[in-house]
C-alpha cells in the first residue's frame, strides 16, 4: 500500500501517515519501531522529552533501508529553549538517532509563559539547524494562532508545518486555520483522541459501512482533511490496520459528520498551549 506525501512549502515532501513512539518505553523502542518499518510506515515521529530517540536510530539503523527512504521528526526538550540549550540539544539528538541530518526538527511548546515570552530567539535557532545543512525542514508543534503570527511577522522564516492536537472531539479550526493561512501544515497528534471516539456511534456506524474499524475510519478523516498523522501501537496488528486506510474513501457527508462531534476546548485532552509551562 502506498502512502501519499504531502509537498511542505520548502518543496520537501512528507509522508502522510507515520508512526509515532510517544509513551513507547525506551527499552521497547527499537523493537516496535522496526515491527513499524516492516510493516511499511517510513515516517517515525519522536521527540527529545520522549526519551527515546536513541531506540529509533538503532531500528532505522538495524532496517538497512536507504537513508532518503525513512523521514524522521524529532522535538527540542522544554528545558532546551535558550539559543545556546537549544544548538547543545540539537547536537545530542543527531547523536542520540545516530544521523547526520534529521528530516524535520520541531519546538515541542511554545511556552509562552516561560524565557520572559520568549520563543522567538529558539525559532531563529532551529533556522540555523536548515542552514548548516544538519535539519532538512523546521517547523513547530502546539503554536496557537498568535504564536504562529508572533514568529512569521518578527522573523520572516515559515515553519513548513505545526504538529497540534487533532481529533473529531477537538478539531482545533482556529489552529488548523491560522497554520493553512500561512501555509504551514497541519500534523494531528491524538489523532483518535487516545482512543475515546472509538466507541462513538456516528464514526462507528460509518466503519460499519465502510467495513472499517473505527480506528482507520479516524484516521480516514484526518487524511480527506489533510492532515497528516502518525497514530501509535505497541502491537503489530494495530500498526498493520492504522496502515490500511489507502483503500477506501468517506464521502463529504461523513467527513461533515464527524466533524460535528467537535466539542471545543471541552474535548482537548492536552494540555492548553497558551499555560502550559512545564520542564522535565
Amino acid at each position: 500500500m502506498t502512502v501519499p506525501t504531502i509537498t511542505l512549502h520548502d518543496e520537501t515532501s512528507i509522508p502522510q501517515l507515520g508512526f509515532g513512539v510517544y509513551q513507547v518505553p525506551p527499552a521497547e523502542t527499537a523493537a516496535t519501531v522496526a515491527a513499524a518499518l516492516e510493516v511499511g510506515y517510513r515516517h517515525i515521529d519522536t521527540a527529545q522529552m520522549y526519551g527515546n530517540e536513541r531506540g529509533v536510530g538503532e531500528a532505522i539503523a538495524a532496517a538497512g533501508l536507504p537513508r532518503d527512504e525513512v523521514y524522521v521528526t524529532s522535538k527540542l526538550n522544554n528545558g532546551f529553549h535558550r539559543p545556546d540549550d537549544a544548538r547543545r540539544a540539537f547536537d545530542e539528538t543527531l547523536t542520540a538517532l545516530g544521523l547526520d541530518r534529521i528530516d524535520l526538527f520541531l519546538i515541542h511548546w511554545p511556552l509562552p509563559t516561560r524565557y520572559d515570552g520568549d520563543y522567538v530567539s529558539t525559532w531563529q535557532t532551529l533556522a540555523e539547524f536548515v542552514a548548516d545543512g544538519r535539519a532538512t525542514s523546521v517547523g513547530v508543534s502546539n503554536f496557537q494562532p498568535a504564536h504562529l503570527d508572533r514568529i512569521v511577522e518578527e522573523t520572516g522564516i515559515v515553519p513548513v508545518v505545526n504538529q497540534i492536537e487533532v481529533h473529531p472531539y477537538f478539531t482545533n479550526e482556529e489552529a488548523r486555520a491560522a497554520s493553512i493561512r500561512h501555509g504551514v501544515e497541519v500534523e494531528a497528534w491524538s489523532p483518535i483522541a487516545q482512543g475515546r471516539v472509538l466507541e462513538d456511534p456516528v464514526i462507528t456506524k460509518i466503519a460499519a459501512e465502510h467495513g472499517k474499524t473505527p480506528s482507520q475510519v479516524t484516521l480516514r478523516w484526518h487524511v480527506e482533511r489533510g492532515d497528516i498523522v502518525f497514530p501509535k501501537s505497541m502491537h503489530r496488528e494495530r500498526m498493520q490496520e492504522n496502515f490500511e486506510i489507502f483503500d477506501f474513501s468517506l464521502s463529504a457527508d461523513e467527513v461533515a459528520a464527524i466533524a460535528a462531534l467537535d466539542r471545543g476546548e471541552d474535548g482537548r485532552t492536552g494540555p492548553d498551549p497558551d499555560t502550559f509551562d512545564w520542564i522535565p
